[in-house]
């Protein structure tokens, strides 16, 4: 371990002495309990307990359903869960979650995530994602820094009848801590090998009733984990900054206006990318001479507008994002100056979301809403092939707007039997300029600048579903239509591949949840099959240089996820989340020699496994210890294979976590470890350049953390 580590865990040795003695919140033992005098609590107290889940709200869900009564198969992190697992990022956070896969490699530029067997790895995502109500347009602006994050949800299967951008596999809702239920200051700093460090500090503040803001900030710097041969250098160092901010404002008892914004930037080495032998199955060491890396600003912000009338509330949210990033990368990773690539994007995006839904509980409830945006998205990619003397620009400039209106209404039949039927129009169109320029050996190439026809979609997207509730039990089935507009490729070598066609999914889900043994246990277990038609598979160009979308003729996944929640004495929780996923191709044949029917779809693992086991205990008599807990994770990956001719595949492994901590009042100071006992797996494999290359995922990883709260 490098000496950073050391130095920063006698850091955190002198920091945690010389605040252990001002604690001044009370200890605790048990489950959830409320605020003292509008002071956060240790984030300890702040749990909810497998008993309570009944009583847990969807906040996804756009009328504040309780998770028991909620019709669709989905998972809530809460605050705790997302402290005791450490968990940094949604990739960190996807390991919880079951059929929900964001791998990690490469760079936060590549960062698809696939949901039940859906989802993109290159171009626009098929997975919503929204931040405090902002919503994220591009995979490459996923990979980001949790810092103040209170509740993550996971939607499982299409949303469109709730939520105004389109989301084909599900959505992935973020909510920041609020100001106006949590006030106080936190700190957090860590260590960890690797020369790994971060720094999260927080402020949330009520002045007034009526006024709330908050202020938090990160910062995160790691060595690397892999060494590039060729010059002994960490080849994936990176720092990265964030920041965030909310106001709130309740200009009445009716009207109230939010504001928020987030600013983070991250600047990475990479590609840990090495030559792979498909004879012998090993990854060779990382060797390659020209210096590459990921450098990316992203600012988003978002100003919310509520409005409560008597039996309806309105909600209209006008957000932005900005995202300006640059690639460098040595395309051929070898010793020799073959190939190289500068990428630079620079996208924008307005949008405006406005919800008017129902209050209370009726015999029918009802939500709808309009959705409007405009996305720019601009990108230079400068080539050099240095053999044949050749170099050149190519730009694209596209420009991306949509209209959609959603609605959807739930009537109670009776006490224990609803209907729910949802439809969404959806209007969505794009252009591209395409510009290229270049010289070999010196000489200017012929240039193209070109303007494509616009391509404009119409869709209506219809959702039905029945459930019944029992008690503290709810069986539900439904039938949901998903979306997903064709487009543009940035990368094509020809006509056939300029563009690729949208995307249409059929889903069909049957699902129970609820509580067991007097409250200690909490099930929710569902069954999905969807049909995929048009499905938007990855290739890569021919040359070996870059990628694009095709489209498969028909594509079938189907499986099932199954989260157990419980406590089985006092002190104990524990949870299971099993998620089995059969994702195939059905139709798709490129000509006589290429037929990919019957094959497994790629980066689809068969199956994702995740057991946490936590443990409290008491400590009475030590003045400067009220309790320990220890927290166990064991994360199990299936089986996926990594093309569509199923050649290479990774076969299931395993990993496990720990976290001790010791708890004295509001401060906390934990020892952990990742990937205990080192397990080899790849993360990523491709092919390009006629050879195979792989990433191998990170190694053991033992760190500590301390967190205060005044």
């Amino acid at each position: 371990m490098s000496s950073k580590f050391f130095m920063g865990l006698a850091l955190l040795a002198c920091v945690y002495k010389a605040t252990a003695i001002e604690a001044v919140l009370p200890p605790e033992f048990g489950p959830l309990s409320t605020k003292s005098n509008g002071r956060i609590e240790s984030v300890d107290s702040m749990v909810l307990s497998p008993v309570n889940l009944t009583e847990v709200t969807v906040q996804a869900s756009r009328n504040l359903s309780r998770l028991i009564d909620f019709p669709t198969s989905v998972t809530v992190l809460q605050s705790n869960q997302i402290e005791r697992n450490d968990i940094r990022s949604l990739k960190d956070a996807a390991s919880l979650i079951p059929n929900m896969v964001m791998p990690d490699y490469g760079s936060r530029l590549t960062s698809p995530i696939y949901i039940r067997g859906v989802g993109s790895r290159i171009n626009a995502p098929s997975v919503g994602l929204y931040v405090d109500n902002v919503p994220y347009f591009e995979k490459s602006a996923f990979d980001f820094d949790f810092i103040d994050m209170d509740k993550v949800e996971v939607l499982r299967g299409p949303q469109g009848t709730l939520y105004g951008r389109n989301s084909m596999g599900g959505v992935i809702n973020i909510i920041t801590r609020s100001p106006m239920q949590y006030q106080g200051t936190q700190l957090y700093c860590s260590a960890a090998g690797y020369g790994t460090m971060q720094l999260k500090a927080g402020h949330y503040a009520k002045p007034s009733e009526s006024f709330a803001w908050s202020l938090s900030a990160n910062y995160r710097h790691t060595d690397g984990f892999f060494e590039n041969t060729f010059d002994s250098s960490r080849i994936d160092h990176s720092n990265s900054f964030g920041l965030n901010s909310r106001l709130i404002y309740a200009i009445s008892r009716r009207l109230s206006l939010e504001y928020s914004a987030g600013l983070d930037i991250s600047q990475q080495g990479g590609y840990p990318y090495a030559l792979y032998d498909p004879i012998l199955q090993k990854t060779a060491n990382i060797n390659y001479n020209q210096a590459s890396s990921y450098h990316r600003t992203l600012f988003s912000n978002a100003l919310k507008l509520t409005y409560e009338g008597k039996d309806w509330e309105l909600f209209n949210t006008v957000s932005s994002q900005y995202l300006d990033d640059a690639q460098r990368i040595d395309q051929d990773f070898t010793p020799d100056s073959l190939y190289f690539v500068n990428q630079m994007q620079l996208q924008r995006m307005l949008a405006d979301e406005c919800t008017v839904r129902s209050k209370g509980n009726r015999r029918m409830n009802w939500l709808a809403g309009t959705f409007v945006f405009t996305h720019r998205l601009g990108s230079d990619v400068d080539v050099d092939t240095y053999k044949s003397q050749l170099h050149y620009l190519k730009g694209y400039q596209q420009n991306i707007s949509g209209l959609a209106i959603f609605g959807q209404a739930t009537f109670n039949v009776t006490k224990q039997f609803a209907v729910t039927a949802g439809l969404r129009f959806d209007e969505e169109s794009s252009n591209l300029h395409y510009r290229y320029e270049g010289t070999r050996k010196g000489k200017p190439l012929a240039s193209i600048d070109t303007v494509y026809a616009r391509l404009s979609e119409v869709n209506l997207l219809p959702k039905l579903a029945l459930s019944y509730k029992l008690d503290k039990h709810l069986l539900y089935v439904s039938y949901t239509t998903g979306y997903k507009p064709g487009g543009f490729n940035s990368t094509f070598e020809k006509p056939e591949q300029l563009q690729f066609r949208s995307e249409t999914s059929h889903n069909f889900e049957t699902g129970a949840k609820g509580n067991f043994f007097s409250d200690r246990l909490f099930i929710d277990a569902s069954l999905f099959y969807t049909q995929l038609l048009n499905q938007q598979i990855y290739r890569t160009a021919p040359s070996g240089k870059g990628s694009y979308l095709d489209n498969a003729g028909l594509s079938v996944n189907k499986g099932f996820e199954c989260s157990l929640s419980s406590l089985p004495w006092k002190g104990m929780e524990a949870s299971v989340a099993y998620g089995f996923t059969d994702s195939r191709i059905v139709r798709y044949v490129k000509d006589t020699l290429t037929n990919y029917n019957g094959k497994f779809t790629p980066y689809i693992p068969a199956s994702t496994l995740s057991v946490q086991l936590n443990q409290t205990v008491p400590v009475r008599g030590l003045p400067y210890l009220d309790k320990i807990r220890l927290n166990l994770l064991y994360q199990r990956t299936g089986q996926q294979y990594w093309d569509l001719m199923n050649v290479y595949k990774e076969k299931a492994y395993s990993l496990v976590n720990a976290k001790l901590s010791f708890i004295r009042k509001n401060v906390k100071v934990e020892f952990w470890g990742k990937n205990l006992f080192n397990t080899s797996y790849k993360s990523f494999l491709f092919e390009a350049l006629n050879k195979t290359y792989a990433q191998v995922g990170k190694p053991f990883q033992a760190g500590m953390n301390l967190s205060l709260e005044w």
